[in-house]
């Protein structure tokens, strides 16, 4: 049988095998596939004469368990005599050629006995391939002779194989951050995968000889119902690898969002993009949640069995309820928690003694049954609810207590609005986990302010909590934070209700329940502001206060914002935001001092910038005269957008620099966590879109633009920049190589060519429409608008071009990034100086959405 024949009749089986994908059990599929190939070795293997020898083709790992997705490695052992001909070794080249030849991805391995052994006892993966090994064709007496010896302790003891396979697991999870909610999770290896029911087989079968899950209810270490459970989630992990192995066309075990809509699709969420995709994914997530907590419950019964059996264990005697085995919560009486009170009554006692490490497995098993025996919520009982806020409350109450209330659904079985967020993915890359474990990590955020070992992290955040008489209304604030998302409308509005409710039902009295509403819907206030407004400007902080109203709300949703921004994706925070958050904190902090009924005296503050400015220059013995010939040529506007150091620095440089050439200078400290880019020359139409071009194809980011023209026609331009890691640039080469080219591309006349570079597959995946608006302001000298569009290298030179072409002046620009859209913020003027008309508006938006579509 020639390859090209194999190939084609495989491809056909392939194809069988796909049309009834939807009418069949998963385990028959996969076990179908394995025996085609068993059938197709064999075929093979006798096509190369290799009965005629004693040789032995076993199958090991997944192949060998008889489990074969449609693109999964087949690995295979030929188990050979120690001493090997020429001849037989030229035969098993042939032999493995072939199956390459006809695309199988093989693993393959030549050993003899001794040679097995060594390597497995050396390696716990080999051990655990050979323990799953089967033979397929060949030598059966070879394989026979191996077989016995795999369940010798030489081999590997029962105790030696748990510890290496536990252990294996805990660097596999942690490989994952412990988050088993990462929206691109790996089917196989992520915490609750496929991977982790493989560890409870291999386990079982190396301590009890066990060939399936099932003969683990024989030995009274798994009910009926859990096996099922098991089975099921099995079968649907099976389900989700088998179609991605066909969307992706190769063996691919992570769900990346290039697949996810196919997938999605092929599982029969239906085809409507975002939604079908959001529907598998919650799906999902929950299955991996009980696939985790199984497996948890089951290697902690191992761990008694295997490694404690027949040890005393240390007891600590709690109440006539509870009681601590080795540092295990475990309960007297299996019928406790039919008064299901006590179910909140155990994590209090966990939250009150920090000599509990955990939960017995027992005491899970019993947990897992009466949550879902559960007929009414647990937030129905008073007693429930007292308990509820005393675990919030206590010092210890957000360590491990909510830890477990998460991980093992309590929260949900109290909170009916919890449960509906569990596993709620939000299909875009600006949000790195689900609804659910995005609102724990920023509830364990707020929690680690008030810890003062991380005092370090986070300073005035640390300050803050630690200040505060009540932080368990910021706690309550952030469970309430994302409660509403994914029922439509505005989630801040909707659970801003639903968190007063709750303050209600839960005897929190008046004052503390408004604040906690208030902060869940003001939740964006703080983060939109500092990202998408100028901060430098009072009546920005003027309209950020009188939302705020006090020092008392500033501080809870300081905090609030900064654990929420830091829970939503870890590599999005930055140094930039930081200090923004932070500098819009203290200013308005200073103007509530000053009075919010008290605006800025301008004239003041421009006074007062230029005498602290004026104490640095003379400090400098720069020439008062000079210092004023300059200072005449700029508007007042520019002593109020620049502090006194930036006035400095660019003072000194401008009287010492020759004006036939533009001026670039590059801050060698941070400023708010960027690099300042400052620009100075001779105002010409294409200098904003010559230097964002610039400064983007040197894999900069900007996040902020100011823009000032002096009365003499010199331009006095600054960007904020962050590096491609997200970070301030420290290399000194580097700051003077981009000023050389931003001098180079200035001095010229044209517009720069804007480097195109291709948008990379994973971005391509999201469909963002662009959208313009316009915010009102009260400046009648400009306009002040917002795009949103999907990002790309270059969009803000685009932006910058279209600008120039119907001439119009940039004062402002805030660029914001969330995953794959970027949303910018920009003050412009028309030729005029003016604001834009509603023709000039609506020629603008056309332009825009044209030109970025």
């Amino acid at each position: 049988m020639s390859s090209a024949d194999i190939c084609a009749l495989s491809q056909e089986f392939n194809q069988w095998l796909l049309s009834i994908f939807n009418n069949i059990d998963m385990e028959l599929i996969i076990q179908a596939r394995a025996y085609y190939v068993d059938l197709l070795l064999s075929k093979l293997w006798t096509q190369h004469q290799l009965d005629e020898y004693q040789v032995s083709l076993l199958a090991v790992g997944g192949y060998g368990r008889g489990e074969l997705h449609p693109q999964s490695d087949v690995d295979i052992l030929l188990l050979t005599q120690k001493q090997t001909t020429t001849e037989l070794e030229e035969k098993i080249g042939a032999f493995i050629t072939q199956l390459w030849d006809v695309k199988l991805d093989i693993g393959h391995s030549v050993r003899d006995i001794q040679e097995c052994l060594k390597q497995a006892v050396n390696d716990v993966t080999v051990a655990t391939n050979l323990m799953e090994m089967r033979l397929v064709c060949g030598n059966k007496i070879l394989s026979d002779q191996l077989q016995p010896l795999l369940q010798e302790d030489v081999f590997w003891t029962s105790q030696k194989f748990f510890i290496a396979k536990r252990d294996e697991q805990e660097a596999r999870h942690q490989q994952y951050h412990g988050a088993s909610y990462t929206l691109e999770p790996n089917l196989k290896a992520n915490p609750g995968g496929l991977r982790d029911i493989q560890t409870i087989a291999w386990v079982a079968k190396r301590h009890f000889m066990a060939n399936s899950l099932e003969e683990l209810i024989n030995h009274n270490y798994l009910t009926l119902n859990e096996h099922n459970e098991l089975i099921e989630c099995q079968d649907y992990l099976w389900r989700m690898r088998f179609a991605l192995h066909h969307v992706a066309g190769r063996s691919e075990n992570r769900l990346l969002f290039d697949y996810q809509a196919d997938v999605a699709k092929m599982l029969g969420f239906g085809d409507a993009g975002k939604p079908a995709v959001e529907r598998m994914m919650k799906r999902f997530f929950r299955i991996i949640g009980r696939v985790e907590e199984l497996n948890k419950m089951l290697l902690q019964h191992f761990e008694k069995e295997i490694l404690n059996k027949g040890k005393t264990p240390e007891i600590i005697e709690i109440n006539n309820d509870f009681y601590i085995e080795d540092g295990l919560i475990k309960v007297y009486s299996n019928r406790i928690f039919m008064r299901s009170v006590k179910i909140m009554e155990m994590f209090l006692v966990i939250a009150e003694n920090p000599a509990i490490k955990g939960l017995h497995p027992d005491t899970l098993r019993l947990l897992r049954n009466t949550r879902r025996r559960l007929i009414s919520r647990l937030n129905d009982y008073e007693e429930s609810r007292q308990l509820f806020v005393k675990i919030i409350k206590h010092p210890r109450g957000l360590g491990l207590a909510f830890n477990l209330m998460h991980r093992h659904s309590i929260l949900s079985a109290y909170l009916p609005e919890w449960r509906s967020i569990v596993g709620q993915m939000q299909f875009d890359l600006f949000h790195a986990y689900s609804v659910d474990e995005h609102s724990f990590r920023l509830i364990k955020n707020l929690y680690r302010f008030s810890q003062p070992e991380h005092n370090h992290e986070f300073p005035l955040c640390s300050k803050i909590v630690q200040r505060i008489r009540k932080p368990e209304v910021l706690y309550f604030a952030g469970i309430f934070h994302d409660i509403a998302k994914g029922r439509g409308g505005d989630h801040a509005e909707l659970g801003a209700i639903d968190a007063l409710n709750f303050a209600k039902m839960h005897n929190i009295n008046d004052h503390d329940g408004r604040m906690i509403s208030w902060l869940v819907k003001e939740h964006l206030t703080m983060s939109v502001t500092a990202q998408r407004r100028d901060i430098s400007d009072p009546d920005v902080i003027k309209e950020f206060g009188d939302i705020v109203r006090d020092e008392a709300h500033l501080d809870y949703l300081y905090c609030l914002t900064v654990a929420d921004m830091r829970a939503t994706n870890e590599s999005l925070w930055n140094s930039w935001k930081a200090n923004l958050l932070e500098e819009l904190y203290n200013a308005t902090k200073r103007a509530f001092r000053r009075g919010l009924e008290k605006p800025v005296d301008l004239r003041s503050k421009i006074r007062e910038n230029q005498d602290q400015a004026l104490e640095l220059l003379f400090e400098r013995n720069t020439d008062k005269d000079e210092i004023e010939t300059l200072w005449q040529e700029f508007k007042a506007d520019y002593f109020l957008r620049y502090s006194p150091d930036q006035i400095c620095w660019h003072t000194r440089h401008i009287l010492a620099h020759d004006r036939s050439e533009p001026m670039v200078l590059i801050s060698p400290k941070p400023y708010r966590g960027g690099t300042e880019v400052f620009v100075f020359t001779q105002d010409q139409a294409n200098i904003f879109a010559n230097t964002v071009a610039i400064l983007g194809n040197k894999r900069l980011s900007i996040h902020d633009a100011k823009i000032i023209t002096s009365k003499t026609g010199y331009t006095l331009n600054t960007f904020v920049v962050l590096d491609h890691q997200s970070k301030p640039i420290d290399d000194e080469y580097r700051m003077v190589e981009i000023s050389q080219s931003l001098v180079k591309r200035l001095n010229q006349d044209t517009l720069n060519t804007i480097e195109v570079q291709p948008v990379s597959k994973r971005f391509k995946t999201f469909k963002v429409k662009t959208q313009v608006s316009f915010i009102d302001t009260e400046d009648k000298k400009s306009t002040m608008l917002e795009i949103l569009a999907a990002d790309r290298p270059g969009l803000l030179a685009s932006f910058a071009q279209v600008f120039q072409d119907l001439k119009l002046h940039i004062h402002t620009a805030k660029i914001t990034t969330f995953g794959e859209k970027a949303e910018d913020v920009f003050t412009v003027s028309n030729a005029d100086g003016q604001q834009l008309t509603e023709q000039e508006k609506t020629l603008l938006s056309e332009r825009l959405r044209g030109d970025i579509t």
